[in-house]
């Protein structure tokens, strides 16, 4: 179930508060999930641009980040993923550790609501997945995250966006929260397109061609 040898290298990949998010298939289902989902979304949204776009993506899940455009949405996703399997340690920030659990929670809603989606978009990946789509899967997808030792901060934000700046800092204080963490989550609201180097970080995640087709659709260089 490990994407890299198991403990072989305990000192790599993406921590959350200090501990590693593991490197399982269940951590690949719910990212590949996630991503493809909200490219698709993009795609058909792109191919009817007489309708206004309404908010969607798999960072819907964190009310604060609803609003992030859905190309940066992506982006921010193969970041991630890119840290998640690399040689390196990382440590990761609030807007990752969103990432992180907005596509967990996303994957563990289709699966509970619309299993044949998700072997659809598990389908033709890098990695032949064959475990059943059941509630005992939905129920792991979310452990994935929740057994990190987190304090799900960026679920709370969305209530200082209507706020003062002085009036958002001091209620931010009260409650516990750094405000020097937000910084991510704010500068992911003010971005509107995907970096030039994205589908370098999908490798692991989509083929080859899927990568190809995100390139195009975005129109940013295919480096995968």
């Amino acid at each position: 179930m490990y994407l890299v040898p198991h403990g072989s290298h305990p000192e790599f990949m993406l921590k959350i508060n200090h501990k590693p998010l593991p490197q399982t298939l269940l951590s690949y289902a719910a990212f590949r999930v996630a991503f493809r989902e909200t490219f698709e979304t993009l795609s058909l949204h792109k191919r009817c641009l007489s309708e206004p776009m309404k908010p969607f993506g798999y960072l819907g899940k964190v009310p604060f980040l609803r609003e992030v455009a859905p190309a940066v949405q992506l982006d921010l996703l193969a970041s991630t993923w890119h840290k998640h399997v690399s040689r390196e340690a990382f440590q990761a920030n609030l807007l990752e550790e969103s990432v992180v659990y907005a596509a967990c929670e996303l994957t563990a809603q289709y699966v509970e609501k619309e299993p044949e989606l998700v072997a659809r978009l598990l389908g033709g990946g890098p990695i032949d997945l064959s475990f059943p789509l059941d509630s005992y899967l939905a129920r792991e997808l979310r452990l994935l995250y929740l057994e990190l030792p987190n304090d799900v901060d960026f679920l709370l934000l969305n209530q200082f966006l209507d706020m003062a700046p002085e009036e958002s800092i001091e209620r931010k204080i009260q409650m516990g929260i750094d405000p020097n963490r937000l910084e991510s989550m704010f500068e992911a609201l003010s971005r509107w397109h995907a970096s030039s180097d994205m589908t370098m970080r999908l490798k692991g995640l989509l083929t080859e061609s899927e990568a190809g087709r995100v390139a195009t659709i975005l129109r940013v260089p295919c480096l995968a």
